[in-house]
C-alpha cells in the first residue's frame, strides 16, 4: 500500500478532556472497562476534512458503492427533518435524533473515521518479502512523513501521573490506546448483535404506508458499530506504528482556562465565617448551609461530584471550531459529549 504524506498532513486528532479521573479511584473495575470512572473522559475529534480524494483510486467498487449508499441514506434522513409539521416523517426524525443523543459520544466520534481517507499502513507481509535495505528505507520514510499530531491541552494532562518520557508513552497517547482497546470488542459485539436482530423485524413489513423502520434501525445500528469497530482497529494500527505524535496546544489550553465551569458549579458553597448582626434570624439557615457543605465533602456518595468536575462548558465549542477551522456540523457531537459527560458525573459510575 502506498504512503501518502499529503493525507497525513491534513489529518489531525484533537483531544478535548471533559472530566478527570475519579479520586479516590473505584476498585474492582477492569482496566479496559468501557465506562471506567478511573479514566479521563475525553472527546476525540478526528479531522479528515481535506483527505477526501487521497485514496480515491485505491477504493474498490464495493467501497465506492457503500459510500454512495451511506450518502444517499444521510440525505434521505435529512429530508425527514424538513418534512411538514406533524407528519410521520418529522416525528420519526425527531425521535431518531433523541436516540442519537443517547449513543455513546465515543462511538459517534469513532464511526466518523473513514480509514480509506487516512494514511495507509504499510503491509507487514509485503515488507517481509522485500530486501532488508528496502525495508529499512521504508521505515525511515514512514517515520519522517507519517506524523499525525494529537493536539491536547497540556495543563489538563500535567496533573496525571507520568507514564514515560517518550512520545509513545505520553498520557495523551496512552489514554487513546486504552480507549480503543475497550471500545473495539464492544463494537464488534454490537455489530453482530444488531445484525442478528434485523431479520426478526420482518413482520413489520406488513404495516402499510410506513416503511419497516425497525429493520432500518437495526441495520443502521449494526453499520454504526461496524464503522466504529473498523476505526478502532485502524487507529490502533496507527498507534502501533508510532505514527500518532502528541502535540501540546497553548491556545487550546487558554480556552480551558477561559471556559471552565465556575467554582460554584464545581463545589458546594462554603459557609460564611461571620454572622450578620443586622439579621440574626438567618443564623439557623447559615448553620444549615455549613452542615450541608461539610457533608458534601465527607459523604462518599457526593465525592464523585466534587472530585470529577466538568472541565469545559458548551460555550467553548464555537471557539474550538474557530481555533481549529472545523466545520459547523462537528459541533453537534461535541455538544452531545458535554451533555453525556455531565450526566455520567451526576449519575452512577457505570451503565
Amino acid at each position: 500500500m502506498s504512503i501518502l504524506p499529503k493525507a497525513v498532513r491534513t489529518m489531525r486528532i484533537v483531544a478535548l478532556p471533559l472530566a478527570r479521573p475519579k479520586i479516590p479511584p473505584e476498585h474492582g473495575l477492569k482496566s479496559h472497562a468501557v465506562f471506567n470512572p478511573n479514566r479521563m473522559l475525553i472527546y476525540y475529534h478526528f479531522d479528515l476534512s481535506q483527505g477526501d480524494t487521497a485514496n480515491k483510486d485505491d477504493q474498490s467498487v464495493i467501497k465506492r458503492g457503500v459510500k454512495w449508499a451511506s450518502t444517499k441514506a444521510a440525505d434521505l434522513w435529512a429530508g425527514f427533518g424538513k418534512a411538514p409539521e406533524g407528519s410521520w416523517k418529522l416525528q420519526t426524525y425527531e425521535f431518531g435524533e433523541r436516540i442519537i443523543d443517547r449513543i455513546d459520544f465515543e462511538e459517534l466520534a469513532l464511526k466518523g473515521v473513514d480509514p480509506t481517507l487516512g494514511p495507509s499502513i504499510p503491509n507487514s507481509d509485503i515488507a517481509r518479502r522485500n530486501a532488508n535495505q528496502v525495508e529499512n528505507s521504508e521505515k525511515q520514510i514512514q517515520k519522517e512523513t507519517l506524523r499525525i499530531p494529537l493536539v491536547y491541552p497540556p495543563s489538563i494532562y500535567a496533573s496525571l501521573p507520568s507514564t514515560g518520557m517518550d512520545e509513545v508513552s505520553h498520557p495523551s497517547v496512552m489514554h487513546l490506546r486504552t480507549l480503543l482497546a475497550s471500545r473495539e470488542p464492544r463494537h464488534r459485539k454490537g455489530f453482530w448483535m444488531w445484525m442478528a436482530i434485523a431479520p426478526l423485524t420482518a413482520p413489520f413489513i406488513l404495516v402499510p404506508v410506513i416503511p419497516n423502520l425497525p429493520f432500518f434501525f437495526c441495520v443502521w445500528r449494526s453499520w454504526s458499530h461496524y464503522r466504529a469497530y473498523r476505526a478502532s482497529q485502524y487507529l490502533s494500527s496507527l498507534l502501533d506504528h508510532s505514527l500518532v505524535i502528541p502535540e501540546p496546544s497553548p491556545a487550546l489550553d487558554q480556552l480551558y482556562v477561559s471556559y471552565a465551569p465556575s467554582n460554584i458549579e464545581r463545589m458546594p458553597v462554603p459557609a460564611p465565617t461571620t454572622r450578620s448582626a443586622a439579621s440574626p434570624q438567618k443564623a439557623p439557615d447559615t448553620m444549615h448551609m455549613a452542615d450541608d457543605s461539610t457533608a458534601a465533602f465527607s459523604d462518599p456518595s457526593n465525592l464523585s461530584k466534587t472530585s470529577q468536575p466538568l472541565l469545559l462548558t458548551r460555550n467553548a465549542i464555537p471557539h474550538i471550531l474557530q481555533l481549529f477551522g472545523l466545520p459547523q456540523p462537528s459541533a453537534a457531537d461535541m455538544y452531545r459529549a458535554v451533555e453525556q459527560v455531565r450526566g455520567r458525573l451526576g449519575g452512577t459510575s457505570g451503565r
